[in-house]
């Protein structure tokens, strides 16, 4: 005896399980995270944002905090990107916090890596002036290798330049006569070799001898170093006597200053009073002389005139 299957009880149950399956799917997916609140960051890229999508992972330190929600041109630079993004709230995104473009793997899918800032610095947070947070970024790898290659090869476009503008015709031919010069010159030594070699077995026979000379005369300047300080000894004692001698100097000036200011002013008023008295020891000569004997009975009275007796007039 057959069974009977009813199809209809189990295309219905077919059809509850499947919608059961595609109702827990979307719970995991959207229920499990519907606690999650995410918080409005905004940043600003000086670089090409070529491979970021809406929806792109934001990771701090690799581990996913949210998602660009939007991406589009800085309405006050054209020349940058503005990015917004959601990031789930109690992410510690400091100050010095940097947002980083990045790639993922092989595949290329650019993502944004958020860098933690220094333990010591505030917390990001909106203003009124600010109502979105700026984070602030940095270049990434790909830009910074860019800017470098960049750098290399405008150099290297500036060395070919020089080398172009130094190697012209004029140049490149005296370049030509150089090597020829150096190769005509590199021949000439070729064909000079056994004068070089001589030549520098003299010199080195010169040197020898005057190794030796130098060992000769090595006593010769010790004698001549025993001299000098003979005679820096002898300057020493000579310049001792000077200094004595300029001492002696020294008082002899101060008898003569003395002499000049005390005996000659004494002996000046005795040559006066002398000249004075001249005349008279001359009279007193000439008188005794004369008379010896004046000096004990004294001089010989002088006889009176005509007319004169003796007595005085009435």
């Amino acid at each position: 005896m057959e069974s009977k299957v009813n199809y209809a009880v189990v295309g219905a149950f077919v059809l509850a399980f499947g919608a059961a399956l595609i109702a827990g799917v979307l719970w995991l997916a959207v229920g499990g995270n519907s606690k999650k609140q995410y918080a409005p960051y905004q940043a600003i890229v000086k670089e090409s944002v070529a491979g970021l999508s809406i929806d792109a992972p934001v990771k701090y330190l690799g581990v996913d905090v949210g998602k660009v929600s939007a991406i589009g041109i800085d309405p006050e630079n054209t020349q940058q990107v503005l990015l917004k993004f959601l990031i789930y709230r109690g992410t510690p995104i400091k100050q010095d916090t940097e947002a980083v473009l990045k790639s993922q793997g092989l595949t290329g899918i650019a993502y944004v890596e958020i860098n933690g800032g220094s333990a010591d610095s505030p917390v990001l947070i909106a203003t009124e002036a600010e109502p979105v947070p700026t984070i602030r970024s940095r270049p990434s790898l790909s830009a910074r290798l860019e800017n470098v290659a960049t750098s290399v090869l405008g150099n290297l476009d500036k060395m070919t330049t020089n080398l172009n503008a130094m190697l012209d015709d004029g140049n490149r031919l005296a370049l030509k006569t150089s090597l020829a010069d150096t190769a005509s010159l590199m021949r000439m030594l070729a064909g000079q070799r056994e004068a070089l070699n001589a030549s520098i077995s003299d010199a080195a026979r010169i040197a020898r001898n005057t190794a030796r000379a130098s060992e000769k005369f090595s006593p010769a300047m010790d004698r001549v170093t025993a001299s000098i300080n003979a005679i820096e000894k002898m300057a020493q004692v000579v310049s001792r006597a000077g200094e004595g001698a300029g001492r002696t100097v020294d008082a002899a000036e101060t008898s003569i200053k003395q002499l000049s200011t005390e005996t000659l002013p004494e002996l000046e008023r005795l040559l006066v009073e002398l000249n004075q008295l001249a005349p008279s020891l001359r009279r007193l000569i000439e008188q005794t002389e004369r008379s010896p004997t004046s000096l004990l009975l004294g001089g010989s009275r002088v006889p009176m005139g005509p007319g004169e007796n003796g007595q005085e007039k009435p």
